[in-house]
Parts: structure tokens; sequence; C-alpha cells
């Protein structure tokens, strides 16, 4: 298994680098990654910023029975760019190593520091008749 503090480091610090990049943009870019472990990391932190940038809900990743990836936001319907097969399947079991939900269902508080401040971000996680879905969830400003 792998040190999931060292990967909350590491998406820590991905927010601070993109800070000041556009989530969407870069997010289109990641199912041409070859580096998937990497791909995975960068999409929590671009998601983490499309969010707090743009007051979401909340953002979805599902991952169907048949293995296709989407990706959706909560502030108003919005298919947000798919991370490709590859690096989709990996951000699914990299956010499990990050919040350490291994059951089929759970939720879980993940704090996450972005510059200068912080936030708490509400985890969950769905397995059903072989699909997968995550929800990040934002706090109301």
């Amino acid at each position: 298994m792998k040190d999931s503090s060292s990967m909350h480091k590491k998406v820590q610090e991905m927010c601070d680098c993109y800070a000041t990049n556009d989530p969407l943009k870069e997010m289109s870019t990641l199912k041409n990654d070859s580096d998937t472990d990497a791909a995975a990391l960068k999409w929590v932190a671009l998601a983490a910023l499309h969010g707090v940038n743009n007051n979401a809900k909340k953002i979805s990743i599902h991952r169907g029975d048949d293995g296709n990836i989407t990706v959706l936001a909560e502030y108003r319907t919005t298919e947000l760019p798919s991370p490709g097969h590859e690096a989709g399947s990996r951000i699914f079991e990299t956010i499990r190593e990050m919040t350490h939900i291994d059951a089929e269902k759970g939720k879980t508080a993940l704090a996450l520091g972005i510059r200068d401040s912080s936030i708490e971000l509400n985890v969950k996680i769905k397995m059903k008749n072989g699909a997968e879905k995550i929800s990040i969830g934002f706090p109301d400003r």
C-alpha cells in the first residue's frame, strides 16, 4: 500500500502549483498523460481548485460497469472533461488510498491546504452493480 499521507501532500503541492491555471483546461489534457499515478493526483488537485474557484456544491467522478469514466459538477449540471480510462481508473484507487475507504460505500472528510488557507472536502464513495462513484463535496461559502 502506498503512503496516503505522501499522496495527500502531493495533491496539496499540486494545488499550490496549479492555483493560477485554468483547472478545466488542465483536466482536459490528463487523458494524454502517460504517468497515470501523477495524472490521478493532478486530477484530485484540479477538481478541488475548480470546485473552490467556481463555488461548486460537489464534483462527482463515475466509472460505469463498462469502464467508461464521466465527471459532473453540481452547481449547474455541466459535464467536466473526462480524465480518460487509465487516469480515471487510477483516480478511484488514489482517492480510496488517501481516504482509507475500502468498503463499497463510505464517506469521510478530507482536509486540503490550498495556498495560505485550507478547505474541508466531504468525500463519498459508492459501488453498485459494478459501477463506482466518488463525490467530492465542497462547503458552503
